[in-house]
């Protein structure tokens, strides 16, 4: 096996960021997962900037909703893992409820929501959601 430079920009398993960070569930964990999203993706921007620049802001729109159905419908604590990929950006939001979401109805004249999940589907390449009796793993992949 050759052990010469490739001569290709492509990324190894080593220069590819992931980050996680807990939070207790509380509303203005909603922020803080934002914060810790932003923080994220300013760190890969820095060696790896985004292909278009509305990716950035989708992908903050995204973990926003996940943090915030995570904890209105989930007790207690959440995790947010957010790793690089090849093509992209994976984000996984971990929470104590075992039910898979369901989009909602959506009236904008009602104000009670039903928006997220829609925009969840709209913004990300790829959503799924892995259940167990220990809660669930809401994986969103989206590009940079």
């Amino acid at each position: 096996m050759s052990t010469e430079p490739r001569g290709d920009d492509a990324l190894t398993s080593e220069d590819i960021p992931s980050r996680t960070n807990s939070f207790v569930g509380e509303p203005h964990d909603v922020t803080g997962a934002r914060l810790a999203a932003e923080g994220f993706l300013r760190d890969l921007a820095r060696f790896s900037p985004p292909s278009a620049p509305e990716y950035w802001d989708d992908i903050l729109l995204v973990v926003t909703e996940l943090a915030a159905n995570a904890i209105q419908y989930a007790p207690g604590p959440f995790a947010l893992r957010m790793r690089r990929t090849f093509d992209g950006v994976h984000v996984v939001v971990h929470d104590t409820s075992s039910t898979e979401p369901a989009p909602r109805p959506f009236d904008p004249r009602s104000g009670g929501g039903g928006i997220g999940w829609h925009l969840i589907h709209t913004l990300c390449d790829q959503v799924s959601v892995v259940a167990d009796e220990r809660g669930k793993d809401v994986h969103v992949f989206l590009p940079w």
